[in-house]
């Protein structure tokens, strides 16, 4: 359901919205900082981890089956064309695990950042090695660095999760990629609050990766399912899951009030209109969900807002508050590279096939609804077209300007008044955007962005 808390005299505003909605403006973003982790950043798994933790990526070969020789399986970048696929010069299986995939960040003042990784490989079947982590890290802008603080591996030996998880048997139970895909994360007090795609669940830890609780979703009273939630099995003959939500669609931004009373998870995808069989949809544009749970009281409150995507296929890439009416979501397309590196013909190896051509920071309002409950874009940012008269860039600079032509752009927090951070999610080992036969690293910059975080 829409969002229910206005005066009369607020709904009467809100049908002047979409007007002013339109008048979506582009604001400059200024490179102030560029640093970077290797993607050959790697930690080893806790002493007391299953013996197969040791190594990571083994089930990532044909149909998932298990290969152990490490650095046997070539990794192309996953936008390749089928018949000209791209090496990223990155083999798996790994030793260790590694560190990156970062899917969701928040500062915590003093230059530190929670990041999180997601499932792993990208699947439950391919995910069952790859260990779930979030990191405490603190970017160093003149050095260009990241340094890694803390690490902390979610684990469940309270046996909080409600399903069978792959390392069910053991005293710790760590949790991996094909138990969840986590892709959101706030911390709120002595908690860690995460999102998770396959489900969608809401996952509580502690602040060591202890899980506390798990929540499943509940939209207008119902408990929305994916095919990955553990409730449901496959059907015994060929046909429809009985589902609203696709694959991997689940959560994937999720931003928290600035008291931490409440959190709003977005989900990536739209639902499913059984009606009108289709996609949720407004005048064929596609929308997604913005949710809001209680912390409190560790339920649903029944509200949400719609989100409507600039062009179908779209997907957000992370949410976070700016105060308490306004915050910044990433919205982007599916490729990756420049333009001037595109194939312009058949596919190639050595050129890229899919070209990022869409990949911006906007600016919403909850508050400035209209009467359907779509927030209201302010404007936004254009990751394409970053200004950088100082020459800050490490990489991807040109002639006064820089590019973040990731396809997984997937972090965004507030920084200050007049800065925000963004990051790429590096899909180890399978983006290669900055050249089309190299992976890509993980990648943070500082914006400086006054007008779009002033802006109404």
């Amino acid at each position: 359901m829409t969002s229910t808390r206005f005066t009369p005299l607020a709904l009467a505003f809100a049908a002047l919205v979409p007007a002013i909605a339109a008048a979506d403006q582009t604001f400059n973003a200024t490179l102030a900082g560029h640093a970077l982790l290797p993607a050959a950043s790697f930690i080893a798994p806790p002493k007391d981890a299953p013996a197969s933790l040791g190594t990571s990526g083994k089930y990532t070969g044909p149909d998932s089956r298990r290969v152990d020789t490490l650095g046997s399986l070539p990794g192309h970048s996953y936008l390749s064309d089928k018949a000209a696929p791209r090496p990223t010069q990155v083999s798996l299986p790994f030793r260790n695990q590694p560190i990156q995939g970062f899917s969701g960040i928040k500062h915590l003042g003093k230059g530190q950042y929670w990041v999180l990784q997601d499932n792993g490989y990208g699947a439950r079947n391919n995910s069952a090695d790859a260990l779930l982590m979030a990191h405490r890290i603190k970017p160093d802008w003149q050095k260009g660095g990241v340094r890694l603080e803390q690490t902390a591996f979610l684990h469940d030996p309270d046996r909080k999760v409600p399903f069978l998880i792959v390392h069910e048997g053991t005293q710790k139970r760590y949790l991996t990629g094909a138990d969840f895909d986590i892709e959101s994360i706030q911390p709120i007090g002595d908690a860690l609050w995460f999102g998770d795609e396959l489900g969608p669940y809401l996952i509580k830890t502690d602040l060591k990766g202890r899980v506390l609780a798990v929540f499943d979703t509940k939209v207008d009273g119902k408990t929305l399912k994916s095919p990955d939630h553990y409730s449901v099995t496959t059907p015994s003959t060929s046909g429809t899951f009985s589902t609203i939500a696709r694959r991997s669609r689940g959560y994937e931004g999720m931003a928290a009030s600035r008291d931490g009373q409440f959190l709003y998870p977005v989900l990536e995808g739209p639902l499913w209109n059984p009606e009108e069989k289709k996609w949720e949809h407004k005048d064929g544009r596609e929308y997604l969900r913005i949710l809001e749970f209680s912390v409190a009281k560790g339920e649903w409150t029944g509200r949400s807002w719609k989100y409507a995507l600039e062009q179908n296929g779209n997907n957000i890439g992370d949410f976070n508050m700016i105060d308490a009416d306004t915050g910044l979501m990433i919205e982007r397309d599916n490729g990756e590279g420049l333009p001037e590196h595109a194939c312009n013909g058949p596919a190639r190896p050595d050129c890229q096939n899919v070209p990022a051509r869409f990949k911006r920071v906007y600016k919403i309002s909850l508050k400035d609804t209209d009467s359907e409950g779509f927030v209201k874009k302010v404007g936004h940012i254009d990751l394409l077209n970053i200004q950088d008269p100082k020459a800050l860039a490490r990489r991807g600079g040109k002639d006064g300007t820089f590019t973040f032509p990731f396809v997984t752009i997937e972090d965004v927090d507030v920084v200050d008044d007049e800065h925000i951070i963004v990051a790429n999610d590096n899909n180890l080992p399978y983006s290669a955007a900055r050249q089309p036969n190299l992976q890509d690293d993980n990648e943070f910059i500082l914006l400086h962005v006054p007008e779009l975080l002033k802006a109404r």
